[in-house]
C-alpha cells in the first residue's frame, strides 16, 4: 500500500476518534496544520469528502462513516499483529526449528527439552534429524547442531556439549568364534560395519590413535549403512565391529550386549555446537532455547570458517 495513503488513513481515523484536531495531533505528536494537509491529500486522493467541520464541530461524512467501518477492523488487525510481534519479544513463544545429526538430536538436545519445555510452554520445537550437512538459512531452520569442524560458515556458535569420545564395540557373539582384534591393522580379519554419508556418499574413514598422533585406515565394509541406529543394533545382533559413539552403545556395554576392542584406539569427535545466523534481534523464544542448549562450559565464538576442523 502508498505509505502516504495508510498515513492519511491512520490520521482521518485518529481525527474522528479524538473529535479534535488539536486533540489528534496531540495524540500523534504533530502540529494541527500538519494533519490539516494530510487530511486534504487525503480526500484529494479518493476523490470525495471525508469530514464535516466548521470551527465548532467536526464529524465523518457519510462516505467517511462508511469508510471508517472498513477501516477500523484492518486498524485493529495491524495493531493486534504488532501487540504479538510485542509479546514475543518479552516472552518466549512461537516455533523454533533446528536441524540437528542424529546423535545430537538424542544426547544433547532432547535430554535439555523436558526443561525447556517446563519454563517455556508456549514455544514449540520441531527437531529435524539429518546426519547430512544442511544450509539452515535456504532450509529455513533457526539453528543447526553439528560437530566443531562441520558448521556453516559465517554463523555464530554456541558450544553445547563436551568433546564425543568413539568406542570399538562387538558382539559376545560375534567374537566367540573368532579373537578379539588386538591392533587396528587386524581389522582386515574382520567384518567391519561401516558408515557412508547421505549428503556427500562417502564412507566414514576410521581413525585409530597411535601414540600423539590420530592415523586413519581403510576397514573392509562388509556391512555399510547410513543410520548409526542401524549400525549399533547390527553389532548386538553379530554382524561384525563397529565404531561408535560411546554415549550410544552405553547401555549395550553396561548390559553385556556389547563389549568395547581395542580400547584405548578410538579417537573423540570434536565437540557439538548450536549454530545459528547473524541477527540483530533474537526473539525472546530463540534466546531462551539457546539458553537452555547451552553446556555449562559452553562459550559463543564467532565462526567465520577460520580454523574448523573437519572430522
Amino acid at each position: 500500500m502508498d505509505r502516504d495513503l495508510w498515513s492519511g488513513l491512520a490520521v482521518f481515523a485518529e481525527i474522528v476518534e479524538a473529535a479534535s484536531f488539536a486533540k489528534a495531533a496531540a495524540r500523534m505528536g504533530l502540529s494541527p496544520s500538519a494533519l490539516s494537509h494530510a487530511m486534504r491529500a487525503l480526500e484529494a486522493r479518493v476523490g470525495i469528502r471525508l469530514l464535516d467541520r466548521t470551527t465548532r464541530s467536526l464529524a465523518p461524512t457519510q462516505a467517511g462513516e462508511a469508510l471508517l467501518a472498513q477501516l477500523r477492523p484492518a486498524m485493529a488487525s495491524v495493531e493486534g499483529a504488532l501487540g504479538a510481534l510485542d509479546a514475543g519479544r518479552a516472552r518466549p513463544a512461537g516455533r523454533i526449528r533446528v536441524n540437528a545429526h542424529r546423535m545430537a538430536a538424542v544426547h544433547v538436545v532432547l535430554p535439555r527439552l523436558a526443561g525447556f519445555a517446563e519454563r517455556c510452554p508456549e514455544v514449540a520445537v520441531e527437531l529435524v534429524v539429518d546426519d547430512g550437512l544442511v544450509d539452515i538459512v535456504t532450509e529455513r531452520f533457526d539453528c543447526g547442531v553439528r560437530h566443531e569442524g562441520q558448521l556453516q560458515r559465517d554463523m555464530i556458535s554456541v558450544r553445547i556439549s563436551p568433546p564425543v569420545p568413539l568406542v570399538f564395540v562387538a558382539a559376545p557373539a560375534y567374537l566367540a568364534s573368532r579373537a578379539a582384534p588386538q591392533a587396528p591393522d587386524e581389522l582386515s580379519r574382520h567384518r567391519c560395519i561401516c558408515y557412508r554419508y547421505t549428503s556427500a556418499g562417502t564412507m566414514h574413514v576410521w581413525e585409530f590413535v597411535s601414540g600423539e598422533r590420530i592415523v586413519q585406515q581403510p576397514v573392509p565394509g562388509s556391512f555399510v549403512t547410513n543410520d548409526v541406529d542401524v549400525m549399533r543394533d547390527a553389532a548386538v545382533g553379530g554382524v561384525g565391529v563397529a565404531c561408535l559413539p560411546a554415549p550410544h552403545v552405553e547401555a549395550q556395554l553396561n548390559s553385556g550386549v556389547l563389549v568395547e576392542i581395542l580400547r584405548g584406539s578410538a579417537p573423540v569427535l570434536p565437540p557439538n555446537h548450536l549454530y545459528y545466523p547473524h541477527r540483530r534481534q533474537p526473539s525472546a523464544a530463540f534466546q531462551a532455547f539457546l539458553e537452555a542448549m547451552r553446556s555449562p562450559a559452553g562459550t559463543a565464538l564467532a565462526s567465520a570458517g577460520n580454523g574448523e576442523r573437519a572430522l
